[in-house]
């Protein structure tokens, strides 16, 4: 019986430490990055309702917006909110878990190309993988024509978590693919010979670019750009720099983000602020390496964080150059002020339980829009500015 009270105590030990409350921690050695109150001039006004789990959202040229529902549904959004029927010509994605149809992006010539890409979760005869598409957008016939699987994970586990799959684009035309660890696979991640939490950098008809870090080096897969990641679901390029910038869930804790490099290892699962979720034990060998890229910044505990969008607008001036993270777990926006590549200070804002945030973006309109998982809409996020005489 001690002996079992003892493990008991330990356990209990252990999960007071992993909830205790703490603000978003810069790497080691720095100062945390002060979390300010949220500003509460803020205006939030749902501009659709009636999607069911949206995941990502893409503008088109024309003021219309294009959906992804995570059970495996694209739909075009109208500027007064109106939804489409569901574009046909989707593959079928397994909807099961965290996984369905995920990111869309509007590849750098649409105007004239027509063309979009997508990641989903596809269906194998031993699982599923992620998997990214290319496909020409039908506006009259409100379909998808000409749908090609340019990439897919070698990878294909049984299990529903941890996808990944954001889409970003890189200047030279390049495109980033976040792929998760699939959870129960997590050592993989530091294994260059599966697809399994990496980051990967292709071309727009799937092959690979030869500046890759890895090209040529026996047992790497060429495609990879960086590793040791577990569930990168935010994702944006620097506007000033052209690097790639995430957000990634840890487990209990240790939430991150990071800048990319190519060739870098991010650490998980042997280097890491999380813990594990039942015992709340610590995870790896440490917090530091020195062969492991520290992050910009971690949370403990976990926000889940969801989209990622720099913002370079002019409609909130005060916010140029800022970073824009949701959270998902505390359903909140948080803002983070950057000094090049440190984070100085952190702004949580719509701190709203009935708001659950997967995806922002900065619009033509020079705002910030949002998804709301929860309830199925799409929001627009206004500063309300004391009227002048």
């Amino acid at each position: 019986m001690t002996a079992t009270f003892s493990r008991l105590a330990l356990a209990a030990f252990a999960a007071a430490l992993v909830f205790a409350p703490h603000p978003a921690q810069p790497p080691a050695g720095a100062q945390p990055a002060p979390v300010v109150p949220a500003n509460p001039m803020l205006r939030v006004t749902e501009v659709a309702r009636g999607l069911e789990n949206p995941w990502s959202l893409a503008f088109l040229p024309d003021g219309r917006m294009l959906v992804t529902e995570r059970p495996g549904r694209m739909r075009l959004v109208a500027a007064n909110g109106e939804l489409s029927p569901p574009l046909a010509g989707v593959p079928a994605v397994q909807a099961r878990g965290q996984g369905g149809l995920l990111d869309v992006v509007l590849a750098p010539d649409f105007a004239s190309s027509r063309q979009i890409f997508f990641s989903f979760t596809q269906p194998t005869a031993g699982g599923a993988r992620t998997a990214v598409a290319s496909a020409l957008l039908d506006f009259p016939g409100n379909r998808l024509t000409d749908v090609r699987v340019i990439f897919a994970q070698r990878d294909d586990p049984p299990g529903g978590n941890h996808w990944g799959s954001r889409l970003v684009f890189a200047r030279d035309g390049t495109l980033f693919v976040t792929l998760g660890d699939r959870f129960d696979h997590r050592d993989r991640a530091q294994d260059l010979g599966s697809h399994l939490g990496k980051i990967v950098r292709i071309r727009s008809d799937g092959s690979v670019p030869p500046d890759n870090p890895f090209v040529g080096r026996p047992g790497v897969l060429p495609e990879i750009w960086s590793y040791g990641h577990r569930n990168v679901q935010g994702a944006a390029l620097h506007p000033i720099t052209g690097e790639l910038w995430i957000t990634e869930h840890g487990p209990q804790g240790g939430d991150e983000l990071n800048r990319v490099l190519p060739g870098r290892n991010y650490g998980w699962p042997v280097i890491t602020h999380g813990r594990e979720y039942v015992s709340g034990f610590r995870i790896g060998d440490g917090t530091t390496r020195a062969d492991v890229e520290p992050s910009v910044l971690q949370w403990t505990p976990s926000i889940a964080p969801s989209g990622l969008a720099f913002y370079t607008g002019d409609a909130y001036p005060e916010w140029k150059g800022n970073l824009f993270a949701g959270a998902l777990k505390f359903r909140l926006l948080t803002r983070l002020e950057l000094d090049g590549n440190t984070v100085r200070r952190e702004e949580r804002l719509l701190n709203d339980p009935g708001i659950r945030i997967r995806d922002v973006r900065q619009g033509p309109d020079g705002r910030l829009w949002l998804l709301d998982d929860g309830d199925g809409r799409v929001l627009r996020l206004d500063i309300v500015r004391p009227a002048t005489r």
